[in-house]
């Protein structure tokens, strides 16, 4: 199985840090992105966050599910034996060559870190994205928090009226969470970048639904002084969507704010609007932002 993604390191609202510059800086901290494995990001996110916060930095992870094979795409051989058919063309990074259809992507490869030298012994799916989410197997004992959701916590503000973490599109819920972190750290799940996130608006008036919080407050005090971290967690969940649904920030999610023009750039389908929604969300200071591709496989051709 492999598992390729790409990902941009983005300021809020504009300035850009480079995959590369992005991954040799991580490199330097934390004695090797690749090789370093989970306790590598970690520490580099956990050392630098009062440095990234002040900076505004946010992540894209733009995560295509399966894996197209390599041959025809990242790592052409076409004077291989078991190259095939497909030609090799060079692109805007000098030494490095992509399959012929790839021309757009050939000529972006120097704002792009191709690495070469990742390796798993893995084969299935489910276990291997919950791997490359959290940087580690599945356990029975130990539910591990995703990258998006350390991101949210170490980088998040405190008092964002936006979730840290947002995952957009997908067919299969493959997503590690919060783990051990809980839900305040979870991601908000957007099945589809073209609808505004589902409740998100009040139906009531926000007194009256400010009433039915502070009902909600009372009916679980006698329960939270035998299931205090329950009730913690419930309270949690219950803040964060009440503070979404009256925020004006909302609107964050509404890709109808958008020119046509530049929602045809990106692309009318699931992933591309994502990928739209997702510079909108950095744009509006939400922290981690994973826009899932399902099925970015060859299968059945």
């Amino acid at each position: 199985m492999s598992e390729h993604t790409l990902m941009q390191v983005q300021t809020s609202p504009w300035g850009v840090v480079g995959r590369r510059s992005f991954l040799r800086s991580m490199s330097a901290s934390a004695a090797g992105l690749a090789a370093a494995g989970a306790l590598g990001w970690k520490e580099a996110v956990t050392l630098h966050a009062e440095e990234l916060r002040q900076e505004g930095m946010s992540c894209i992870l733009l995560f295509m599910n399966g894996g197209p094979s390599q041959f025809e795409t990242f790592d052409p051989k076409p004077e291989h034996a078991n190259g095939g058919p497909t030609k090799a063309i060079d692109t805007a990074l000098s030494g490095v060559q992509l399959a012929e259809n790839w021309t757009n992507l050939a000529k972006q490869m120097k704002d792009v870190s191709l690495i070469r030298s990742m390796t798993n012994k893995e084969g299935a799916h489910p276990r291997a994205v919950y791997q490359l989410h959290t940087g580690y197997l599945p356990s029975g004992a130990i539910k591990y928090p995703s990258f998006g959701a350390i991101v949210g916590k170490e980088l998040g503000k405190p008092d964002s009226e936006l979730p840290y973490y947002v995952s957009v599109g997908g067919r299969f819920n493959y997503n590690a969470g919060a783990g051990f972190l809980g839900m305040r750290y979870a991601p908000l799940a957007v099945q589809d970048p073209n609808r505004m996130p589902n409740n998100s608006q009040l139906t009531v008036s926000e007194s009256r639904f400010d009433r039915r919080l502070d009902l909600m407050k009372d009916l679980e005090q006698d329960f939270a002084k035998s299931a205090r971290h329950a009730v913690t967690e419930h309270q949690s969940v219950v803040k964060g969507a009440a503070g979404l649904v009256t925020s004006p920030k909302l609107t964050a999610f509404d890709l109808s704010k958008e020119k046509d023009s530049l929602r045809d750039k990106y692309g009318r389908t699931g992933f591309g609007q994502g990928c739209l929604l997702a510079r909108r969300l950095v744009e509006h200071g939400v922290t981690f932002i994973e826009v899932e591709l399902s099925g970015w496989d060859t299968h059945q051709d």
